[in-house]
């Protein structure tokens, strides 16, 4: 997906889970990650728009499948997170039941971002989440936020030397 204009991204629709999105065609790169790992903030930095992915300070705000073309058949996912957050366990179960299907079915998936919080980097969940992704042939980019350029690059290191 290089050489488009991400500024023109725009959203598509928000799905419970893959029997309610469009048809499994096209190239999707999805953004994965523990709850409130900046998962939405680093789709509207990537687009340049400030709200095109709704963002919050509360872990689990991100509850659906949320796609976002950016050209015609090339989409951007926001994924619900795994791990912590605030919500009866129920809807925890049927988060990572739809985020599992996704991961599993989606035959447009082609990407996977698995962005992690550079205080707790490589959690058990993003270790996993990585090695399914090389199992897979999902191209897979890991990258850490919240703090400076050294501990990102010890980070960086230790996702490269996972994959």
């Amino acid at each position: 997906m290089t050489n488009l204009n991400y500024q023109q991204t725009h959203f598509v629709m928000s799905a419970p889970d893959i029997r309610h999105l469009p048809s499994d065609s096209g190239i999707e790169v999805a953004f994965a990650g523990r709850s409130n790992a900046g998962k939405s903030s680093a789709l509207n930095t990537l687009t340049n728009q400030k709200s095109l992915a709704r963002t919050s300070k509360t872990p689990g705000r991100t509850q659906l499948i949320n796609l976002f073309e950016v050209v015609d058949g090339k989409r951007l996912v926001d994924l619900p997170g795994y791990g912590y957050a605030e919500v009866p366990e129920e809807m925890k179960r049927k988060w990572q039941r739809a985020l599992g299907e996704y991961l599993e079915k989606r035959q447009s998936l082609q990407g996977l971002v698995v962005l992690m919080d550079i205080r707790h980097p490589l959690k058990d969940l993003d270790q996993q989440m990585i090695q399914w992704a090389v199992e897979s042939n999902i191209q897979v980019l890991g990258t850490a936020d919240q703090s400076g350029q050294t501990s990102q690059r010890r980070a960086q290191s230790a996702v490269e030397y996972s994959t």
